[in-house]
């Protein structure tokens, strides 16, 4: 059954406190009228940090659309081979035992994509598959993982490897001062993150039924307005409110699967804001702390988009709490509103040898302490 390993997650150098985002918003949006509701709601994201690729003075300037995505390009390039190569030592596998690299981002655009320049890097096969997913934002970690497990379903025995490569702070467009853009530029950080989906053996979550739902309708709620500055983010008030009716395609896929959704060991939610988590544990009539991986991300990094899952799934591991046949729930909400689900039951690679300390209990190893310049690995 296709497992999902231990992620590697890596976050830029440079922090941005909460005070200081208050700060620079006052600054920067001075005299705006929407800047006092803004403030509020940023206060009450709970995020107390996030981490970005530039220096937050930096990041505030926009150079144009085209030199944004030349450091987009570049920090990729930079950042995504130290973290692969954690994710592929997490799951026992090498490059070449890779057979579809996945590769999602929403804050910058390659042709060709990222994956080709892995492939001729870091020394995939040249017949390694690539499947780039450029527009379902935050949802994209979800769909990722949904779809590595279709693969490995269709085509028993392979691996595939996720990358997902999150530059939120790219998008800063100081010219938008509307609430959903005031609101984001709050809550939204940088990560890079990858995990390897194996065909076969692994130590981590077997993806056993997936799903994806769409509410009607709802497609201009969270959009990119693309413009000669770039991309410019849109949020509508109602999707806060997006988890009622989510909840029960939610609870549904767990029925299918003869599974209560509120009785599961393990739920790894897509941090998009407070509400989005206090609402679906509300919903799903679970305790809010059974949430508590993805509340730490939202917390220690913001919403990072589509690493929100993999980051999440690192701190399930690294927890060290989940014995074999426990069972949980991946989500990742984005724009649609669409949603990408699986469950799964936790499980150990049975060639694990005995003595060994499974990964998810194991201390960080020589590989996680010494990062890339420039990154902080977690």
């Amino acid at each position: 059954m296709p497992t999902l390993c231990r992620p590697a997650v890596s976050v830029p150098e440079f922090v941005i406190t909460m005070e200081q985002t208050l700060e620079f918003a006052e600054r920067m949006h001075a005299g705006k009228p929407q800047l006092g509701l803004a403030l509020r709601l940023i206060r009450n994201t709970g995020v107390r940090k996030r981490h970005l690729v530039q220096p937050i003075e930096k990041a505030l300037h926009h150079p144009g659309f085209e030199e944004r995505n030349r450091i987009y390009e570049a920090e990729a390039k930079k950042r995504c081979p130290e973290v692969i190569d954690r994710a592929l030592a997490n799951a026992g596998v090498t490059a070449t035992d890779i057979d579809l690299i996945i590769y999602v981002s929403c804050t910058g655009f390659m042709m060709p994509s990222l994956t080709a320049w892995l492939i001729n890097e870091m020394g995939f096969r040249s017949d390694t598959r690539q499947l780039p997913i450029a527009q379902l934002g935050c949802a994209a970690g979800g769909a990722a993982i949904n779809r590595a497990h279709d693969f490995c379903t269709a085509y028993p025995g392979s691996n595939v490897l996720i990358v997902s490569c999150e530059l939120c702070s790219l998008c800063y467009q100081p010219s938008d001062d509307n609430i959903g853009a005031l609101l984001s530029d709050g809550l939204f950080g940088d990560a890079v993150a990858a995990a390897v989906v194996r065909g076969e053996g692994g130590t981590g979550i077997a993806l056993e039924r997936n799903a994806s739902y769409l509410i009607p309708h709802t497609e201009d709620w969270i959009s990119y307005a693309v413009r000669s500055s770039g991309f410019h983010f849109q949020l509508d008030r109602r999707v806060p409110g997006t988890m009622e009716p989510m909840a029960p395609v939610l609870r549904e896929l767990a029925t299918r699967h003869g599974w209560d959704a509120a009785n599961l060991d393990f739920y790894v939610i897509h941090a998009g804001g407070p509400r989005i988590l206090d609402d679906l544990a509300k919903f799903l009539a679970v305790d809010r702390t059974m949430f508590r991986h993805s509340w730490a991300t939202l917390t220690e990094h913001g919403n990072i988009a589509s690493a929100v899952v993999l980051d999440a799934v690192r701190r399930l591991f690294e927890e060290g709490s989940m014995t074999p046949g426990a069972t949980g729930v991946i989500a990742g909400f984005g724009p649609g509103i669409t949603a990408e689900m699986v469950v799964g039951t936790w499980t150990v690679d049975p060639l694990l040898p005995v003595g060994r300390i499974p990964i998810s209990a194991s201390v960080p190893g020589p590989a996680e302490l010494a990062p890339v310049a420039g990154a902080v690995a977690v």
